[in-house]
């Protein structure tokens, strides 16, 4: 049942994305088009997954058996750099249309503070292996449906002649992010870890 929540409050409660406001670069820049938006989101979702597993092991098995836990972030960004690295290589080689629809925004996931934060938070709440793969794969799993209700709500506002001219394109995307991110707020509190 613990397992449930950890999800549910990782995807939905304490959307990383909506409530807490990571990972916001490939929210915005990769959200224009429904298919490149499921792409990222399953990127991210793939990346965050195995990350914070790599993660877990490097600091329980590493970092904290030789006593050298300052290092944590160091540890993160280089394990989440090397699996970025992997899946560029496997979608350029597989999936080349998605690999250019990501353009730029793939290798930035390296960055993505979202992915980072992730690993932070499962250290700092001192989850065990399967926690933290819960909590990463809820994560995952709030920014797809994060990144595909935005686009979907994008690409309409694009077909739409209601939007005034002075909010087209990146103004009514902020709006309409914030108005979001307000619906997402709501649901704080309900779960509390």
């Amino acid at each position: 049942m613990q397992l449930i929540f950890i999800f549910l409050a990782a995807a939905i409660v304490n959307n990383f994305v909506l409530t807490q406001f990571l990972g916001l670069c490939p929210f915005i820049g990769v959200s224009k088009k429904l298919s490149s938006s499921v792409g990222m989101g399953l990127a991210v979702m793939f990346v965050i997954t195995l990350s914070s597993a790599a993660s877990h092991v490097a600091y329980h098995n590493l970092l904290v058996r030789f006593e050298i836990q300052y290092l944590h972030l160091i540890t993160f960004i280089l394990t989440i750099a090397s699996l970025v690295q992997f899946l560029e290589i496997v979608l350029k080689k597989t999936l080349p249309a998605l690999y250019s629809s990501l353009g730029v925004f793939l290798p930035l996931m390296t960055t993505n503070c979202m992915i980072v934060g992730v690993a932070i938070i499962n250290m700092s709440r001192s989850y065990t292996f399967v926690e933290s793969m819960v909590n990463a794969l809820g994560g995952g799993a709030g920014f797809l449906i994060a990144i595909v209700v935005f686009s979907g709500i994008r690409e309409r506002m694009d077909r739409s002649s209601d939007v005034p001219k002075v909010f087209r394109g990146f103004p009514i995307a902020l709006i309409a992010a914030g108005l979001m991110s307000l619906i997402f707020v709501g649901f704080s509190g309900l779960i509390r870890l």
